[in-house]
């Protein structure tokens, strides 16, 4: 015959046992977190291999080898020593640009295609013209020319697939993030036609058209963000935080996010937060955050500082 007492202590062990059960998760819970967390990788893992493909493929941002001041007057172009802009590669002897009233023009000396036909140069569209800029291709294609306009002034931006830069790239790094920092915002209009003054890394201001505000709250803190439309069909906002120059890059990160549904909801995605341009080189015109948007907040998310390949060893 069991004691009372044993069959008490059983009973009781059995009532812990059943109760521990009843407070953890079924197996159906844990296999339907377990396939939230898997979708969550894939998704973040697709987003940044087409974050990669684009930043690296021949044309990309890692491809920039030259950024050229084109003021009014007559400009020789090249990689030989005797122009008067001279390109990191390509050509010798590239051609003349020429500047008059605001407009560029191209006189070709060596082989070259502008957008995709066989020329020998011409008038120029800027990136600021509808279309988009005139590009220039040498060097069969490796090579790529384009005018752009910043701050009233016309530049030469000069791309090349067999940029160091490009050849060289050590790879992206990413904060831990995840899935905590997929936060949902408010989206709060502004007066139709407002813009925000915009900086950017060449010392030049620009007036973007700024919508609206973006709230959110983290920790029970509020935090905005004012967004910025490029015409993208996205809010786009540039953002500084606590991690700036303390692990992610230091003059800011972007982040894209949803226009809001009707009532003025969205996400904003931390984890896809990623570094401009000028991370990778020194041949782009980056905007900065605007003070609003500078967050007293460390964003453990997102695209940690590019570490660039060491510098080759000098001999002695």
């Amino acid at each position: 015959m069991v004691p009372a007492r044993t069959l008490t202590l059983l009973a009781a062990a059995l009532l812990v046992a059943a109760c521990d059960r009843s407070a953890g998760p079924s197996a159906a819970q844990q296999a339907a977190k377990a396939k939230a967390a898997a979708e969550f990788a894939a998704s973040e893992q697709a987003w940044r291999d087409q974050r990669l493909a684009e930043l690296t493929k021949p044309d990309g941002w890692t491809s920039l080898i030259g950024l050229h001041w084109l003021d009014t007057g007559t400009h020789r172009v090249g990689s030989a020593a005797d122009n008067g802009i001279r390109l990191m590669m390509g050509p010798a002897h590239l051609g003349v640009f020429s500047v008059r009233d605001g407009k560029a023009r191209f006189v070709a000396d060596a082989a070259v295609a502008v957008d995709g036909e066989p020329s020998k140069g011409g008038v120029l569209r800027s990136d600021a013209d509808e279309g988009g800029p005139s590009v220039i291709a040498f060097d069969e294609g490796k090579g790529l020319a384009t005018v752009i306009a910043r701050g009233g002034r016309l530049a030469l931006r000069v791309k090349h697939a067999d940029a160091g830069s490009r050849l060289h790239f050590t790879g992206l790094d990413y904060w831990a993030g995840g899935p905590g920092w997929q936060v949902q915002a408010r989206f709060i209009p502004h007066p139709a036609g407002r813009t925000l003054p915009i900086a950017n890394i060449i010392g030049t201001t620009d007036e973007i058209p700024n919508p609206g505000v973006v709230e959110f709250t983290r920790n029970g803190t509020p935090f905005r963000l004012e967004a910025l439309d490029e015409g993208e069909g996205t809010l786009f906002l540039i953002f500084a935080d606590r991690t700036s120059g303390h692990g992610s890059y230091g003059a800011g990160r972007f982040l894209d996010a949803p226009m809001p549904d009707a009532q003025g909801r969205l996400t904003l995605d931390f984890n896809r937060a990623y570094n401009p341009p000028c991370a990778f080189t020194p041949f782009a015109t980056c905007p900065l955050p605007p003070p609003e948007n500078r967050l007293n907040l460390r964003v453990e998310a997102g695209e940690k500082t590019y570490l660039k390949p060491a510098a080759p060893a000098k001999d002695t």
